[in-house]
């Protein structure tokens, strides 16, 4: 990766998940790096330069996190509520890609500053597109 280059950020327990999102990052052929966090735990520990992901260089913050709701240890809720008190933490948009179907999840989520709510499975062409019209990749063409 390219200093100055694109980063994101995935947030997802299910390796079959991580496996299809990788798939659909290759396809979509984008200059972008991508980090994974497993659990809420690590997701905090990476947007707050923590533990294993505490050296900035390697591990920056990203453009654009994928987050799944349902996550052992913390919630996405939670650390969608983490990110909207952390000033350096405000910009980055947060697209929802979880299993929960639920209203209130929806709702809430979108209350913490959430871009997109995505209910799994997302297909690969819905992923494309996002990826396609994220600020992450308009940056990327300037």
């Amino acid at each position: 990766m390219k200093p100055g280059g694109q980063i994101l950020l995935l947030v997802e327990d299910d390796d079959n998940d991580v496996f299809f999102f990788r798939r659909a990052l290759e396809k979509a052929g984008l200059d972008v790096a991508w980090h994974l966090a497993s659990d809420g735990e690590q997701a905090l520990q990476y947007l707050s330069g923590n533990g294993k992901f505490a050296d900035r260089a390697a591990y920056p913050l990203p453009n654009l996190i994928f987050l799944d709701l349902k996550l052992p240890y913390l919630n996405g809720l939670e650390i969608l509520e983490y990110m909207q008190k952390q000033p350096a933490l405000a910009e980055i948009d947060v697209i929802v890609l979880t299993s929960s179907s639920e209203e209130r999840d929806r709702k809430r989520a979108f209350e913490l500053g959430a871009k997109k709510y995505l209910v799994k499975p997302a297909t690969p062409k819905t992923l494309l597109e996002i990826l396609g019209t994220s600020r992450l990749t308009e940056e990327a063409k300037l």
